[in-house]
């Protein structure tokens, strides 16, 4: 069956995923395999912009990988690669510098987040990275680009600079990508307030035992109203119900919905169900994830091979572009 485009997605190598990873992102990844040629990175040279050290740089990507193939990504037929490993990135992203907006950088609400959240270290990386994060994404010839409400504005952005350069060297190199939502574009962490993160320690790792998975669980926020048990319950404003419609049956959500309202089920006991239908979920997981974790090897030559295709068309990009710029 001929693809529909071609899909590229990046996220920085934070190790271990977690559930917030994978209904934001990674279960979507798997999906768009079916229907498109997928380009999937771990972006390591973004990952410097916020790092205090990069001590944990490689076994970071080696866990991400790990997690993302044991979850479904298949590296005969999607690229999964290392963003270091294809140098043309860095390349692309000094040229497209050059037509990029100094003050449109700084405007972006996730820049200005950024520099909230670290503001002893506002570095030019992080200034300039969604210039790179374009770069990343049109040096694949990328067509659709699945993200979160959140990166909305940087996709927006990445169209601005395609249609700069494009307009200013007179070419079609490029491609504007276009944005595709994710299904779940915001998953909320144990807290029941916050995105999840490991940053605010409010997650829970698809890798966690079964055991470290119910312990997390159970200290997830559920209806802050709700002060004791016989008092009735919002399913509509718990996050545990909410994950419940992921995680659950139909029949098993629609009793919830029903005994939380009328009290006859407490958020104990609807933890507890969660965490048992959430462990049953990972537990191929868990097993793929231990089967090649058994061969790191092998993760790392997935990783080598990917970089490799993925360099074979960023270089054909390239040819474009400098010849577009006119470089000699």
């Amino acid at each position: 069956m001929a693809k529909k485009g071609r899909v590229f997605s990046g996220a920085r190598p934070t190790g271990r995923q977690h559930l917030g990873n994978y209904l934001g992102a990674i279960k979507n990844y798997v999906a768009l395999q079916d229907d498109y040629d997928c380009v999937y990175c771990i972006v390591d040279l973004h990952a410097l912009t916020t790092v205090e050290d990069t001590l944990n740089l490689r076994q970071n990507t080696y866990e991400m990988a790990l997690d993302w193939l044991a979850l479904g990504i298949r590296p005969a037929e999607s690229i999964l690669f290392v963003q270091s490993r294809v140098p043309e990135v860095t390349e692309l992203h000094m040229i497209l510098s050059m037509v990029t907006q100094l003050g449109k950088l700084t405007d972006l609400p996730t820049f200005k987040e950024k520099v909230r959240q670290q503001p002893d270290n506002v570095n030019y990386g992080l200034l300039g990275y969604p210039v790179l994060m374009t770069a990343d994404i049109v040096l694949y010839k990328s067509d659709l680009v699945p993200v979160g409400i959140d990166q909305a504005p940087h996709i927006e952005f990445a169209r601005e600079i395609v249609r700069s350069f494009n307009y200013r060297f007179h070419t079609k190199a490029l491609i504007e990508p276009q944005m595709k939502n994710t299904e779940i574009p915001k998953v909320l962490g144990i807290d029941g307030k916050e995105k999840m993160g490991k940053s605010l320690n409010n997650h829970i790792e698809m890798a966690a035992t079964p055991k470290e998975t119910e312990l997390r669980v159970m200290q997830m926020v559920t209806d802050p109203a709700r002060a004791k048990r016989t008092d009735s319950g919002n399913p509509d404003v718990c996050n545990v119900f909410t994950l419940h419609k992921t995680f659950s049956s139909a029949e098993e959500v629609a009793t919830i919905n029903r005994d939380c309202r009328t009290a006859a089920l407490g958020c104990v006991d609807c933890k507890k169900l969660f965490a048992k239908n959430l462990n049953a979920h990972l537990e191929p997981f868990r097993a793929n994830r231990a089967e090649i974790d058994a061969q790191p090897k092998k993760v790392w030559d997935i990783l080598d091979d990917g970089s490799s295709r993925a360099r074979a068309i960023a270089q054909e990009t390239m040819k474009e572009v400098r010849e577009a710029v006119q470089l000699p």
